[in-house]
């Protein structure tokens, strides 16, 4: 007889202790047990027979690692450029979404998952493909008022299911054989014959594990949306993201203009790789040139602001980087940092005391990266010096000024990758002077209409600029 356990789960990282603990023993999480009741039976090898909640293998044999054929792996284009870039298509053809591949896509709630999946759906819709889009939250009429919102009407090949149980979705998808599927949300779906309630660490890692094999068996390419913690993770089991084969995320505020989507795992492509949308009465709309929007409402002839270009994957990104300085009337300074790491900063305002002479003990130093972008990158540690030197000088630098550079303790300025990239995306939005690693100069040739000044150290850079 089949006997019922209770297990308690870490929802961050899926740890399983038979009694309830307040902080997770394996990743050390507070309040992230829940309960969940798992189904034991005789074990295979006494009875020769299979549980009722597993299934049997493949039964594949063993092949020759030469005797696999290299199929060319098939790509679709999603229609939305930014989308696929993510995904990892290629610059020639711009398609990136791969047949039978499990992808997840996470963000904070009105951010747009929903919006841009049902874009996609009408795009591949009209390309002739045939897509299942599942919705677990809401209803069939509740996406029929989205899709006349967003202009998505009569298409033939494009079906809608409002179903949480995941059996009956898996009859539909097997009977349907779509090419493309959407399952929103993956936290809403549940096994029935499982006790656990939907959501749980158990129902998400089945769910994903049963839509996994189904995507690998009949070719379906499927989007999982997951919901994510107040910490910004999709909420669940960190399984998950190990079992799907692309992992992306949505950043952005409801109050903010621009959305970022960038993926943190991709079996199929880069990771570094980060595409620019636009939030609309009409849906997301992809921003094509990002670095001329970003620096279109720049404060020209303010201090304490300086250009950046920036990488994001293969893709240079000028950025507005602004600094303000001013008398702290308090015992200790206030260090405030948007997009940006807070630490970097305060070791930079250290080197800037230290080796440029620039007092900052007594001043209230804030800082922002303006479009809701965050500089990960060394590189911009020369940008962030200066703009704060600007703003303490009260002193703007000029308009069609780009500065790049790694700073390290010393003061010395080290050199940064792609160089010339970014240089060439600062020519073409019409930057003539860019202060550089002199590290870097040396390795690239002298660019027409484009002033190079290199420099060694942070007082160099300062020097020339001020």
């Amino acid at each position: 007889m089949a006997k019922e356990k209770t297990l308690f789960a870490c929802t961050a990282c899926g740890f399983e202790t038979p009694k309830w603990v307040g902080k997770c023993p394996g990743c050390g999480a507070w309040n992230t047990m829940e309960e969940a009741a798992v189904i034991t039976g005789t074990a295979a090898g006494k009875s020769g027979k299979i549980a009722a909640n597993q299934r049997p293998g493949t039964g594949a044999s063993p092949m020759l690692l030469g005797d696999i054929p290299e199929d060319v792996t098939v790509r679709v284009s999603t229609g939305i450029g930014e989308l696929d870039r993510v995904l990892g298509g290629s610059a020639a053809d711009n398609s990136g979404l791969v047949e039978g591949a499990l992808m997840l896509i996470g963000g904070d709630p009105g951010v747009g998952k929903s919006t841009l999946l049902l874009q996609v759906c009408a795009n591949l819709a009209r390309s002739g493909k045939r897509v299942l889009y599942v919705s677990g939250e809401e209803s069939a009429k509740q996406i029929k008022l989205r899709a006349n919102r967003l202009g998505v009407t009569n298409m033939p090949n494009l079906y809608v299911l409002a179903e949480n149980a995941l059996d009956a979705v898996e009859e539909k998808l097997r009977h349907l054989q779509p090419d493309v599927a959407v399952i929103d949300s993956v936290q809403t779906m549940y096994r029935p014959d499982m006790p656990s309630a939907p959501g749980s660490v158990s129902q998400i890692r089945e769910c994903t594990s049963l839509v996994m094999r189904v995507c690998k068996e009949t070719g379906i390419a499927c989007f999982l949306v997951g919901h994510v913690t107040k910490d910004g993770a999709i909420a669940g089991p960190r399984l998950l993201e190990h079992m799907v084969d692309v992992v992306l995320y949505f950043e952005g505020d409801k109050m903010q203009e621009y959305r970022l989507l960038r993926a943190v795992k991709n079996r199929f492509g880069s990771v570094n790789e980060l595409g620019v949308f636009q939030m609309t009465g009409e849906g997301m709309v992809e921003v094509l040139n990002p670095s001329e929007q970003l620096l279109s409402r720049r404060a020209k002839g303010a201090s304490g602001s300086v250009v950046f270009c920036g990488l994001e994957g293969s893709r240079p990104l000028l950025c507005d980087v602004q600094a303000l300085a001013s008398q702290s009337y308090f015992g200790t300074p206030r260090r405030t940092v948007g997009g940006a790491d807070t630490s970097r900063v305060a070791l930079l305002l250290a080197v800037l005391e230290k080796r440029a002479n620039q007092k900052t003990y007594n001043q209230d130093v804030y800082i922002n990266v303006a479009g809701g972008l965050e500089l990960s990158e060394p590189a911009a540690d020369l940008a962030l010096c200066l703009a704060v030197v600007s703003s303490l000088r009260d002193e703007a630098i000029g308009a069609d000024v780009a500065v790049m550079g790694e700073v390290g303790l010393a003061g010395e300025v080290r050199a940064i990758p792609q160089c010339d990239r970014r240089i060439a995306e600062c020519r073409r939005l019409g930057f003539t002077t860019i202060v550089l690693p002199r590290e870097n100069l040396r390795r690239i040739k002298d660019e027409e209409g484009v002033k190079l000044i290199g420099v060694d150290t942070v007082m160099q850079a300062i020097s020339v600029l001020f």
